[in-house]
């Protein structure tokens, strides 16, 4: 049975070392910026979908062109940087989410990959431990603890 290779790929040293500089300058320019919410806090505030952004950017416009309708207990200019802020950071969350997929979808075809061919040496270690190949039962008994299974039934004897 031939295994079919789903995807076929390197990365070279200089590569995986560039990603990592590259993720550290974003990790370092983000650094005190962003907030690492706790899942019942995520639960706890909305999200802002892409036609309510419509809306917030068109009250920020009305509170600049008609500022004296804005109340007093809205402060316009941290409105303002808030809404800048948000504005910058939400397509690079796009574009990184996009990364973030395809690694996940790479990593997931690649782990495909790995356990087709391991699970296939596997059996045939298998297969080489039962026929007495010289090795074969210590790989095949450290690797078989992957696959406890049912322990063997003891028959009783009526004595």
């Amino acid at each position: 049975m031939a295994l079919d290779d789903l995807i076929s790929l390197e990365f070279s040293e200089a590569e995986v070392a560039q990603i990592d500089q590259n993720l550290a300058s974003i990790e370092a320019i983000l650094e005190g910026k962003v907030i690492a919410l706790q899942p019942e806090e995520r639960q706890q505030y909305g999200r802002v979908a892409e036609g309510t952004q419509v809306w917030i950017s068109k009250i920020s416009v009305y509170m600049v062109s008609k500022p004296e309708l804005v109340p007093a207990f809205i402060n316009v200019a941290e409105f303002d940087k808030d809404l800048k802020a948000r504005m910058a950071i939400m397509p690079r969350i796009a574009r990184l989410n996009a990364v973030v997929n395809g690694m996940e979808d790479t990593a997931i075809l690649l782990g495909t990959d790995l356990y087709n061919s391991a699970i296939a040496y596997y059996r045939n270690i298998k297969l080489l431990s039962q026929q007495n190949v010289p090795g074969a039962k210590m790989i095949y008994e450290d690797l078989n603890q992957k696959f406890p299974g049912k322990p063997k039934a003891v028959k009783e004897k009526n004595v």
